[in-house]
């Protein structure tokens, strides 16, 4: 060991600071929302003022190449969050550093690409050095700005135009209210592009197969309940014949079935079995027309599962009948859903 490190104090300096009340802190937390929410309304009272945020959502409409976002700083980190979004709701688009643009990055920008560069000033020195460049290529050039006069804004083709009067930082210093003005405005570029394509959520499952989000976009009801058994019995099963039929198969409840054609009749869960024996005492002449729920809630086997979640919390049960062509298939549990962590 180096003997010149030996007595070195590398202790952390104790930061300092004045716990606030709590009712002053949220005063201070409800000032920031109000005045970023009254920006994202500047924003959008800007739009009435100029055509080009409609021409930019025409022109990436008719794009055969990709949008390209740009930006330096807070604005790298906005582009970046805007850049998932297109992507996620079917506009293909990269991400490109404006600092790393310079040193390599802007060979991704092909001849038949859209760029959007976000900058609150319009005036930096990485957006003034990059915007020759893009322009060199040939590529049509929207700004995101704040300041509509700036440099970027005047060298580009479309202004999308997000007027700040102030940051939310009290110093008027930190990237607050300009950057969510800037990612409302994208927020808003997405959305209209996925509805002039008429994206649907069939289209937003495709994009997004993974995690919860995606199973309640394409997972059906009968994925899961061809997993389960389908407890059913007759309508003149006897009472043994039931619930052997319930506990056998575990689901809390069994299908009644029509003798002559297997038409769904209704249902008996374990509920109905406990009420049962308040109102029969001779149990040996209990069937299954007896006891059964008429007109049982159902799910086509073909809806989706989180289909299946919204009925059974609205009536308060935990199974469903699932049904193939209006005929009895199976059954669609609570845990299913649980499983599969929809719930």
């Amino acid at each position: 060991m180096n003997n010149q490190l030996l007595g070195t104090d590398y202790s952390v300096p104790t930061i300092k600071f004045r716990l606030k009340p709590q009712n002053e802190l949220n005063a201070i937390a409800k000032k920031v929302l109000h005045e970023e929410a009254s920006a994202i309304q500047c924003v959008a009272e800007a739009l009435d003022r100029t055509l080009d945020f409609a021409q930019c959502v025409e022109a990436i409409l008719s794009l055969r190449g990709r949008v390209v976002v740009t930006g330096i700083g807070k604005s790298a980190h906005i582009a970046a969050k805007i850049v998932a979004t297109l992507n996620s709701t079917g506009t293909p688009a990269l991400f490109m550093h404006a600092a790393d643009a310079i040193h390599g990055d802007l060979g991704m920008i092909q001849p038949e690409d859209f760029v959007i560069a976000i900058s609150k000033s319009g005036d930096t020195p990485e957006i003034k050095v990059l915007v020759p460049l893009l322009k060199r290529k040939g590529v049509p050039l929207a700004a995101l700005v704040a300041n509509a006069d700036s440099y970027l804004a005047v060298q580009a083709n479309y202004v999308l135009h997000a007027p700040i009067t102030r940051e939310a930082c009290p110093h008027n210093l930190a990237p607050t209210t300009s950057t969510t003005a800037a990612l409302a405005l994208g927020d808003a570029l997405a959305v209209c592009l996925l509805e002039s394509r008429d994206f649907t959520s069939a289209d937003f499952a495709r994009l997004h197969p993974g995690g919860t989000l995606g199973k309640k976009l394409y997972l059906k009801v009968g994925d899961l309940s061809r997993q389960n058994q389908a407890p059913q019995v007759l309508e003149n099963a006897p009472l043994r014949e039931i619930i052997l039929e319930i506990s056998g198969k575990r689901l809390g409840a069994t299908a009644v079935l029509s003798e002559d054609d297997n038409r769904l009749l209704g249902i008996i869960t374990d509920g109905d079995l406990r009420r049962m024996l308040t109102n029969y005492t001779n149990l040996e002449d209990v069937r299954a027309h007896n006891i059964l729920t008429p007109l049982p809630i159902t799910i086509d086997i073909d809806d989706f599962a989180a289909e299946a979640l919204a009925r059974m919390q609205q009536r308060n049960i935990t199974q469903l009948i699932v049904t193939d062509a209006g005929r009895f298939s199976g059954f669609i549990h609570l845990h299913d859903l649980l499983r599969e962590g929809l719930v």
